[in-house]
């Protein structure tokens, strides 16, 4: 890393819940809601940009640890803003505060960690589980 990502960096992201952010179950009366995995995915990206200023060209940060509360469904059509907040860097490994809100109401919150990894060092490591090609 260039410098540790300092206790305050943020990160935010806004979308609007779309069809692709939905639950596969909405039938029977079930309405479509932004669903837990796409909200994860959402909440690892924005963690991941957050720090790319701080990380040399060779590196990435992968997510290792997530802990979250999906509080409150939000219909397609809702306005979501997801803001990741660094609480701790230690060595490689960094810390967030996670949330996100729609125009209501807070409807995700936990804690999330990521580590910096060189991007060669990883390849290999993927390499030796796929074998020879």
């Amino acid at each position: 890393m260039k410098s540790a990502p300092k206790t305050g960096t943020t990160g935010e992201f806004s979308f609007v819940v779309g069809p692709e952010h939905a639950i596969t179950f909405a039938t029977d009366g079930m309405p479509a809601v932004l669903s837990t995995p796409n909200l994860i995915g959402i909440f690892e990206r924005t963690a991941r940009e957050a720090i790319t200023s701080f990380l040399e060209a060779d590196e990435r940060s992968v997510g290792v640890e997530i802990e979250l509360r999906h509080l409150a469904p939000t219909p397609l059509g809702a306005h979501v803003t997801v803001t990741v907040r660094v609480i701790h860097t230690e060595g490689r490994l960094v810390d967030y505060q996670i949330e996100a809100r729609d125009e209501h109401e807070l409807i995700a919150r936990g804690v999330h960690k990521r580590a910096v990894i060189r991007v060669e060092q990883f390849a290999r490591r993927v390499r030796r589980k796929v074998g020879p090609a």
